[in-house]
């Protein structure tokens, strides 16, 4: 399988993992992303029977209602039963980094309710250190350089991504060429910093379940 094989190959496992354990008030929260999309629409086969979904982003909602998926907002459910999404990067640990796609804020908004996170991602995503992948950090606009001087000081190497704004209306910086030997101490650290809404590194709230697409088929890990 190439890489897009594999990511479609992990959303149809994901669904159908879903799929099997789908109750009445089951509530999917749904990623962004292209392994996400897939999972979009791996749902269309039984998308009568999904009573709520929750999405991580404008991209992914209109995604959901294009389908006729109902859409409801964080605030208006209990609680999320699973949420599905992809990863930038994983390790053995499932720590992982997300926000390639700049909804890492309300990404792990929705990690945070979720009983179950399952992340989906391809055999390219899982890595014995994290840090290969730019770490995105979402910043109040005012507060991006000094956001930025304090990465330099963490060892990190800030890089404003222009042009792009978040759902939230705010600017991510990627940080470049750090070993993230620590994830969930880099994690808060990150988060202490003013100016810093949060941080793509999904440590102190891991996945549960990796689903991983390799040349060789559908491998699963929960954390080491």
């Amino acid at each position: 399988m190439d890489q897009n094989e594999m990511k479609k190959a992990v959303a149809a496992a994901a669904a159908k993992y879903v799929e099997e354990r789908l109750e009445e008030k089951s509530v999917i929260g749904v990623g962004t992303g292209s392994t996400a999309n897939y999972f979009i629409e791996c749902l269309a086969p039984f998308k009568n029977r999904i009573h709520s979904t929750v999405a991580s982003s404008e991209e992914t909602r209109r995604r959901l209602m294009a389908l006729g998926i109902p859409v409801f907002d964080l605030n208006s459910v209990d609680e999320v039963t699973f949420y599905i999404d992809g990863a930038d990067e994983a390790n053995a640990q499932l720590h992982l980094i997300k926000g390639g796609g700049g909804a890492l804020t309300r990404e792990k908004i929705i990690a945070a309710v979720a009983k179950e996170f399952v992340c989906i991602a391809d055999q390219s995503k899982y890595v014995p250190v994290l840090g290969r992948f730019p770490l995105p950090v979402e910043v109040i606009p005012m507060a991006r350089s000094h956001v930025g001087r304090a990465i330099v000081k963490l060892g990190g190497d800030p890089v404003y991504r222009e042009g792009f704004i978040t759902d939230n209306g705010n600017q991510i910086i990627d940080i470049h060429n750090m070993h993230i030997v620590d994830p969930r101490e880099l994690e808060q650290q990150l988060n202490q910093i003013t100016g810093v809404v949060t941080n793509g590194l999904f440590a102190i709230r891991p996945a549960d379940l990796l689903i991983l697409g390799t040349r060789d088929g559908i491998r699963t890990y929960t954390a080491a």
